[in-house]
């Protein structure tokens, strides 16, 4: 399901659309990336049990309804550590239920997620491979468009290419790609661009006006700017 927010950005107002994807059965449900409705997306789950409530990342439009969307079925809410910084940036005085490592599992109905440590866009960013699904859940590392950006800029380029080339291109071709923005994709329509990314062509100067539609990367919210050095 997509939520729709606006972000303030050096003064200027943008739109900004969120992807949040429900895993489970009739019974029992994952939320990952609860974004910012959270009546809007326990609405979606309906009656059936929320067991956790995954955030990709600790930025405000991963886990703004986090809190909530948990609290109604007494669920865990599960995040990197090295993302705690950015997570008190929205819940001040509160901390996630799980802290989230590289090859943790989660399970819901028939299938299991798979953690994998993809940091770049924040020092503790996250996909989660499902084989079962035959999908891997991004958040902000990998989207249609290709790596993602946080306020139109690559906070750790370097680490973040590392982390698709080391671990996302490593998976199966026809593994759907599902981003917390954008449209779907698949790995093997990515991968054949690796090389000129690493090449440099994310950072080229583009002289293309810029567009003032909804913004895809999940921009930054409330100020929020990272660097390599920052956990």
């Amino acid at each position: 399901m997509v939520t729709e927010g606006v972000v303030d950005i050096d003064g200027t107002e943008h739109k900004v659309e969120n992807n949040t994807w429900i895993v489970g059965d009739d019974d029992e449900v994952i939320v990952i990336d609860a974004a910012r409705d959270a009546e809007k997306i326990l609405e979606q789950v309906g009656e059936r049990e929320v067991l956790a409530v995954i955030c990709t990342a600790g930025l405000p439009d991963h886990v703004g309804a986090s809190i909530e969307v948990a609290s109604r079925d007494e669920a865990v809410v599960a995040l990197h550590p090295k993302d705690k910084p950015l997570w008190r940036e929205t819940w001040s005085e509160t901390w996630p239920d799980i802290d989230m490592e590289d090859d943790g599992v989660f399970e819901v109905a028939d299938v299991q997620l798979d953690v994998m440590e993809t940091p770049g866009v924040s020092p503790g960013g996250v996909s989660l491979y499902c084989e079962g699904l035959g999908a891997v859940f991004t958040g902000k590392a990998l989207q249609a468009d290709g790596p993602g950006k946080l306020g139109g800029e690559y906070p750790a380029l370097a680490d973040q290419l590392t982390s698709i080339g080391g671990r996302l291109f490593t998976l199966p071709g026809e593994t759907r790609i599902l981003a917390a923005h954008g449209d779907e994709v698949t790995v093997g329509d990515l991968e054949p661009h690796f090389d000129d990314w690493v090449s440099g062509s994310l950072t080229r100067v583009d002289t293309e006006p810029a567009d003032d539609g909804p913004l895809t990367d999940g921009t930054k919210i409330s100020g929020i700017r990272l660097g390599p050095g920052n956990e």
